[in-house]
């Protein structure tokens, strides 16, 4: 190990205390594992015997769980007397296989840790169960496709030389469908709740699943060609990641990327919005308590002094000190609430006089830096001071908080099962996410709800009707190809204009900065370790309190325990980033200047898109997969006779109990 490469992992474990000696002993039996079950036997012998023992300490769990999760990343150790140092991952970034097998090594463990909870395991068990449904016995199995029954047809469509009539013949083959996941409801073939289907399938994925908070829709592609309608593939979409600075690059919500816009073209058109933008801002937050307390009145609002400014900073400090003291986390999480009330609760008046404060000062600048009206000679004049350009930073920050959480989402699941994977489903599920059915169903979904922190801080329900106009994901690997690559959809071959299409555009990749190597386990024992801080608990898993809840809470934790988080954190796993937009004008929508989005596929018809997008794919993917003789192969290895070796089914790793009485485990 390079002396250079080696850093230091020394945390807040008393030297010669007997939890130190204890963590010394486990760091070394880490550093001559080679077998990642072997780190899980470490860990779970390490956490075992702080339960029994007189020198238990918290942060020794926590520390024993870290040094786990870095040697499943890759990570290698080197301890001299009781100083431990790490050193990162080897990198494969110029062998693009060896990288995504360690990538995928270290997921599968993570996935593996949660595929042995004993609930997990029922569940999955549960649903391969024959059990009576609508139609006679059914399991989970009656839901996928059988390999060789569809290699069988893609053959003879092959056989076929009349291409005028393939298209014909493959929708016989493969014609899928959107099914949207909805709460209680069933499936019509084999009376399974859709959200256990969707669950099942899902952990056959290579990461573990867990629920996230914010906006969500579930979906399932299903397959009509086939008894029982099988399922092709899923998909979600949910909440998008608030930081990505490629994306926001893209979008145009950086502020280098906005100032140098504006100061190209600094018209009355911006100079306008900006204004509007400012007043809509400060309408929008709950202000009776703060004229009832006398605070300020209501012409300190249409001319800010520093004063106000320093003295309602002041006040979101005291108030954010009371929420750390007092969270009152029941209050905060209960249904049917209350807004005013609500908006009156330490953790958002805090965030309503701090906002407020923000949005002062930035009027206040822009008016001392020659904006004192809504012209392009005061915008133009404004952009030449370092405080009128920071204030119009502030707006921009703003609207972008506001239109990241309704018109535009992430992508967060994405894939085809076997056997459709073979063919390229994970392609064709990707296509279906453009469909205006997908993006209608959640403008529908939504259409009603109050903005949980919008409404808090307005102390009102506020319903802020969602224009999806644009879709966001990551690539699991930052290395070699992604089923993203190359798709581009010709609106015209779905019922659209004939000048304009749709393509997943790689926008960069992310710095690999993130908290997903870190288990379930770990997050567990830190929360255990910042509720015995003297510090106090800081992050309470409020809506509301800020972006990210598990990332801070963990960062808190590894702080506390003395690691340095900033390094831990950075999991040298960058991914790539892609957007695509579904309106002509998404930056105007995202920016708030309209809220009529210029769709690119039509919505009069949004089922017939769906199956256009379908026919489409069949076309340009399908009909040229199919050819490949070791393609269908592969598919139809995936057969539904016994014994079942179906690679849609959801693969448990043996735990002690599964083995035979006398077996030996190794």
């Amino acid at each position: 190990m390079a002396e250079e490469t080696r850093i230091p992992l020394n945390p807040n474990l008393p030297a010669g205390s007997q939890a130190r000696r204890v963590l010394v002993d486990i760091v070394k039996d880490l550093a001559a594992v080679n077998d990642l079950q072997q780190v899980l036997r470490v860990r779970t012998d390490g956490l075992r015997a702080t339960e029994r023992s007189q020198w238990h300490k918290q942060m020794l769990r926590v520390c024993i769980s870290v040094f786990c999760d870095l040697r499943v990343q890759g990570w290698t150790f080197q301890v001299e007397g009781q100083q431990m140092w790490g050193s990162l991952p080897q990198s494969h970034s110029d062998t693009p296989l060896l990288e995504k097998q360690r990538i995928r090594e270290a997921h599968l463990f993570e996935r593996d840790c949660q595929l042995r909870i004993p609930v997990v395991r029922e569940f999955i068990r549960g649903m391969e169960r024959q059990r009576l449904g609508p139609n006679g016995w059914v399991s989970i199995f009656s839901l996928m496709r059988d390999g060789r029954e569809l290699a069988e047809k893609l053959r003879t469509v092959c056989q076929r030389e009349a291409k005028d009539r393939q298209d014909d013949l493959l929708r016989k083959c493969i014609d899928p469908y959107v099914q949207f996941v909805e709460p209680n409801a069933v499936c019509e073939f084999t009376g399974f709740k859709l959200t256990d289907i969707w669950r099942y399938f899902r952990h056959t994925w290579v990461t573990p699943y867990y629920s996230i908070p914010g906006r969500q829709v579930w979906i399932l592609i299903r397959d009509r060609a086939a008894n029982d309608h099988p399922v092709i593939g899923i998909a979600a979409l949910g909440s998008a990641v608030v930081q990505l600075t490629p994306r926001d690059n893209w979008i145009g919500w950086t502020p280098e990327i906005f100032l140098q816009q504006l100061e190209k073209h600094p018209t009355t058109t911006w100079a306008r919005w900006i204004d509007a933008s400012l007043r809509g801002l400060t309408k929008r937050l709950y202000i009776r308590d703060f004229l009832k307390e006398c605070i300020f009145d209501r012409s300190d609002l249409r001319a800010p002094t520093a004063a106000l400014v320093e003295k309602l900073t002041k006040l979101a400090d005291q108030a954010r000190l009371r929420h750390a003291k007092y969270p009152k986390s029941r209050q905060h999480k209960k249904s049917g609430q209350d807004w005013e009330i609500q908006a009156k609760t330490y953790l958002f008046r805090a965030k309503r006089a701090r906002v407020l404060a923000g949005l002062l000062a930035a009027k206040l600048k822009l008016h001392q830096n020659g904006f004192k009206a809504p012209t392009a000679s005061g915008l133009a004049t404004a952009l030449k001071t370092s405080a009128g350009r920071h204030a119009i930073q502030v707006v921009l920050k703003h609207m972008k908080a506001i239109h990241i959480g309704i018109d535009m989402l992430d992508i967060t699941v994405c894939g085809a099962i076997p056997p459709y994977n073979a063919l390229l489903g994970g392609k064709l599920v990707s296509m279906i996410m453009t469909s205006p059915e997908i993006a209608m169903f959640y403008e529908r979904k939504y259409s009603r709800s109050s903005s949980i922190i919008a409404s808090s801080m307005a102390g009102r329900p506020v319903i802020r009707k969602p224009h999806l106009v644009l879709l966001g994901t990551t690539s699991l690997y930052g290395v070699s190809s992604s089923q993203y690559n190359r798709i581009r959809i010709p609106a015209a071959e779905v019922g659209g204009p004939f000048d304009a299409s749709m393509s997943y555009e790689l926008l960069g990749r992310s710095l690999g900065y993130g908290s997903y190597h870190l288990s379930a386990t770990t997050v567990a024992e830190i929360e255990v370790l910042l509720a015995q801080s003297q510090n106090g608990r800081r992050v309470n898993s409020i809506f509301g309190e800020g972006v990210n809840p598990r990332l801070r809470k963990i960062r808190d934790g590894l702080t506390e325990a003395g690691f340095a988080s900033d390094v831990l954190l950075l999991h040298g796993n960058p991914r790539l980033i892609y957007g695509i937009c579904l309106a002509s004008n998404f930056r105007d929508v995202l920016l708030g200047r309209t809220n009529r989005p210029k769709y690119l596929l039509p919505r009069i018809k949004p089922v017939a898109v769906t199956e256009a997008i379908g026919n489409y794919w069949a076309k340009r993917w399908l009909s040229k997969r199919i050819k490949r003789e070791d393609v269908l192969q592969e598919v139809e290895i995936h057969a539904l006779s016994h014994p079942l070796k179906h690679g849609a089914r959801v693969t448990l790793p043996t735990v002690e109990e599964d083995l035979p009485l006398f077996a030996v485990a190794r």
